[in-house]
């Protein structure tokens, strides 16, 4: 704070930095007086008052303010549920399902708080049909088009709204300012957490991803938040995974799985039995694993099939695998486990549509080309974990208690060495 020398008019209160002698607003002659006032950030002059304080014990218990979403898959990944007055940020590539999963949110809300829906980018009617094909009742939510901070202020001044969804932060733009910059954009997630945090109000703001899968705008929007969300998942399979980067309310070591149905993005409460055959068959080719998601333990089926080239180079083809990883195992293979592949065509299959990039699973990629190769099938009651190095030896996979803690609770048999 400095101290600063003003001139004010008094006829008309205007202060100026210097004096004249004639009131450059109200045209007043000699009516210019001294003052000496504090001086603020960036120059403003306004006077600092103190605020009330309170004890720990008065504070309200944050775990009663606590919201349950529709899915606790959802909540897995929030943190046991939304946090009363806490800004949301969710990012996703085009068409992943950000809006889909806000309505379903919205709907399982509807029945005991009101919210509001800001369409920034579709209009009501696009909305509502989306909703009518999710089977969503949305009578208490209401929407507005439109991409003008102060008109969701002012309707979140004139309703008592206990939800608040921004359908994206990159059209929004103030009255006097242009959208999708990125001062604007700053600007606008500063005013909406002012009052956000005033009225209580929890907040989804729906964000843009660039082409490098990271949330478009300035780096600050995701400080300013309170949670960051990310929904990621191929365009070509039906499942999503959820998983938050930031979340000052719970872990950010947990992912939420859905399959985008004609119905919305349905929870899978067991990954065990969507990604693998019954426990009970045994296959040529196939063998399980355990992967890690972040730190979600997922059981996944590696397939491989091997076939007798008709060509000189033989041909390696990996799906859900890195075609590198897969060529140095069967380098090993051949060297340390006399299992010649130099005339067979590879192919490699993850089921699901899954992509792997956990080395802990190549052991299960080399159950399974040993079992094509040798035409001796796997029964799939076992899973297979460890690492492959060129040395040939199989090393334990990273995080194997976090993996075996769940592998037994699913009752598998585990495996780590090719027996």
């Amino acid at each position: 704070m400095k101290i600063k020398t003003v001139y004010e008019c008094s006829e008309c209160n205007v202060q100026t930095s210097r004096w004249n002698g004639q009131c450059s607003s109200c045209k007043a002659w000699n009516c210019l007086d001294e003052k000496t006032v504090t001086k603020a950030a960036k120059g403003f002059s306004k006077s600092i008052s103190t605020i009330s304080t309170r004890k720990i014990s008065e504070i309200e218990d944050v775990k009663m303010l606590k919201i349950k979403s529709f899915t606790n898959e959802l909540d897995r990944v929030l943190g046991d549920g939304f946090m009363k007055g806490g800004m949301y940020l969710l990012g996703g590539e085009p068409g992943i399902g950000k809006s889909t999963i806000s309505l379903q949110i919205l709907n399982h809300l509807n029945k005991d708080f009101k919210s509001l829906y800001v369409a920034g980018e579709e209009s009501v009617s696009q909305i509502a049909s989306r909703a009518k094909r999710l089977n969503c009742d949305l009578d208490k939510v209401d929407f507005i088009e439109s991409c003008l901070v102060e008109q969701i202020e002012a309707n979140l001044n004139l309703n008592q709204y206990d939800f608040l969804i921004i359908d994206s932060i990159q059209v929004m733009r103030f009255a006097e300012s242009l959208a999708g910059t990125s001062s604007t954009i700053r600007q606008i997630c500063e005013k909406l957490i002012e009052v956000a945090k005033l009225k209580g109000i929890t907040t989804i703001i729906i964000g843009h991803v660039t082409k490098e899968g990271e949330l478009a705008g300035p780096k600050v929007l995701e400080h300013l938040v309170d949670v960051v969300l990310y929904i990621e998942g191929e365009r070509s399979s039906p499942y999503r995974f959820l998983k938050a980067v930031k979340n000052r309310f719970g872990p950010t070591n947990d992912v939420g799985l859905f399959k985008m149905e004609e119905i919305g993005l349905n929870p899978i409460d067991n990954p065990a039995l969507e990604f693998v055959e019954s426990k009970n068959e045994s296959l040529i080719g196939a063998a399980l694993t355990c992967v890690l998601n972040e730190h979600r333990p997922l059981v996944v089926e590696v397939q491989a099939l091997c076939i007798a080239s008709n060509f000189g180079y033989p041909k390696r083809s990996a799906v859900g695998f890195d075609l590198n990883r897969l060529n140095m195992i069967i380098a090993v293979l051949q060297k340390y486990y006399g299992i010649d592949l130099s005339n067979q065509d590879v192919f490699v299959n993850v089921s699901g549509g899954l992509k792997i990039k956990d080395s802990g699973c190549d052991l299960a990629l080399m159950k399974a080309i040993v079992s094509s190769y040798k035409k001796i099938p796997n029964k799939l009651d076992s899973i297979y974990l460890g690492e492959c190095s060129l040395t040939g030896k199989i090393k334990p996979a990273n995080l194997f208690s976090l993996r075996e803690v769940e592998m037994k609770r699913l009752a598998y048999n585990i495996f780590t060495q090719i027996s």
